[in-house]
């Protein structure tokens, strides 16, 4: 585990491999514009799995954009996702808000059906400020082997996403990685 100077447990990971991420993502024309074959994907991702909360997520060194999301409003035009507290969703957030740095670094999908069970994860600034009880994400590892972002599912309540939940959010981060090699491959 990670400590500040002061001794106290850091939330966020320690990303070694984000300049070579940011690269691929310059590469891929990836992670600074909204796109709407990622929002139709995290549609769809929410459809699948229930979630009234989905995205399509490539993380810098500084902070996580959704280049795909869906939200139960469909509203997405806020600045950043703290602003959910206040009724909107947007496409930025903080590094370290949320869980989907974690999901990049472990290079693993993540589930937590109850945030709160888990001390490192329950003490996220997103349980508080946007309400957030529920996640389960899953990397997006390139044929170069740089995990670009994740894709990822949320809910202010508990949910008890199982091995299926797990199954499928893995088959989709697939899916997405295969559309994402086609785009670079130029076949639609």
């Amino acid at each position: 585990m990670t400590y500040d100077p002061t001794g106290h447990l850091l939330l966020t990971p320690i990303d070694k491999d984000a300049p070579d991420r940011v690269r691929r993502l310059r590469e891929l024309g990836l992670g600074d514009r909204p796109d709407p074959a990622f929002d139709e994907f995290a549609h769809r991702l929410a459809e699948v799995t229930g979630a009234p909360f989905s995205m399509v997520n490539f993380i810098d060194e500084n902070r996580q954009f959704f280049a795909g999301l869906h939200t139960p409003g469909g509203s997405h035009s806020g600045s950043d996702l703290g602003a959910a507290g206040a009724g909107g969703v947007g496409r930025f957030m903080a590094r370290d808000h949320g869980y989907c740095p974690h999901v990049v670094v472990r290079r693993k999908a993540l589930v937590l059906e109850d945030v709160c069970d888990y001390p490192r994860f329950a003490g996220n600034p997103v349980v508080d400020e946007i309400g957030i009880r529920s996640y389960m994400g899953a990397p997006l590892i390139d044929r170069t082997g740089v995990a670009l972002g994740t894709i990822c599912v949320v809910d202010t309540d508990v949910r008890p996403w199982g091995r299926s939940g797990l199954e499928t959010i893995k088959a989709m981060a697939a899916e997405l990685v295969e559309q994402i090699h086609r785009r670079e491959d130029g076949v639609f």
